[in-house]
């Protein structure tokens, strides 16, 4: 039977920005292998499978093209926006949605989407030498939250020049690596950041909502602030709002609908 497909440019506000998803809107569950075959057919950073519960709330996984991961949170605004758009939602109500990193929710807000995550704040400690060696950089600070390593740089220009050894940082021992540093004064953004997450299959990951998860409590630290904007200067680019409320994270952002259609397998 046909599925609904959708591809969706998320934390984006035009075509071909921000983070592209695709969304698969079932009516059952799918065994993993072929929802992992999908994603890699799609061949995007994350494919997002939502399924309805009785209660009105989804089951939501969330696939790179090699692994299944616990914590996505561009696919989840894809989602939300893909349900809304298509009428299988109803515009105002809170979507509520289970996954492997417990429940998490999306509400409609003055024409962004925000979304409830949990927080994951990192702890300072030094990199493995071979993860800054891949990277070429001279780190400010590094830290880690178990999930993913936070590299801190002195400046926008330097994270924007980051070039890493992909291969070399791809046998680092963590979902992906943040690369961040404070936005300069002209620039429309409190933090900046990259993410390269290759031993999950994604070079370069153009905007990352769940990496906000760990930056949101880094720089309100150091930033004295519990509200902060987020640009993601990959090639794409795009903005992540961030709120932090002590252990959970509101991540906002906007999407637009590249692409509908039906999966025939």
């Amino acid at each position: 039977m046909p599925v609904p497909l959708f591809q969706v440019d998320a934390f984006a506000s035009s075509f071909f920005t921000g983070n592209p998803a695709a969304v698969c809107l079932l009516d059952e569950p799918a065994e993993a292998g072929w929802m992992q075959a999908v994603a890699a057919e799609m061949n995007l950073s994350e494919t997002a499978f939502a399924v309805p519960r009785s209660d009105g709330s989804w089951d939501l996984r969330w696939f790179t093209p090699a692994i299944e991961i616990d914590l996505c949170g561009h696919a989840t605004l894809a989602t939300a926006h893909a349900l809304w758009e298509s009428g299988r939602a109803l515009a105002g109500g809170t979507l509520r949605f289970h996954t492997r990193s417990g429940e998490l929710t999306a509400e409609q807000r003055e024409g962004w989407i925000e979304m409830d995550f949990p927080s994951v704040p990192p702890t300072e400690e030094w990199a493995p030498p071979d993860l800054i060696e891949a990277l070429d950089v001279q780190p400010t600070h590094t830290a880690t939250n178990g999930t993913d390593w936070l590299v801190q740089l002195r400046t926008e220009a330097e994270v924007r020049a980051v070039r890493p050894d992909i291969r070399r940082l791809a046998t680092i021992q963590c979902r992906g690596v943040i690369v961040t540093a404070e936005a300069d004064h002209d620039t429309p953004a409190d933090i900046v950041s990259r993410f390269f997450a290759p031993s999950a299959g994604v070079d370069e990951d153009p905007v990352t909502g769940s990496a906000h998860c760990c930056l949101g409590p880094w720089w309100s630290e150091r930033l004295g602030r519990s509200e902060l904007r987020g640009l993601q200067v990959s090639a794409r680019g795009g903005e992540v709002r961030v709120r932090v409320l002590g252990d959970r994270i509101a991540l906002g952002g906007s999407a637009v609908t590249v692409a509908r259609g039906e999966l025939l397998v």
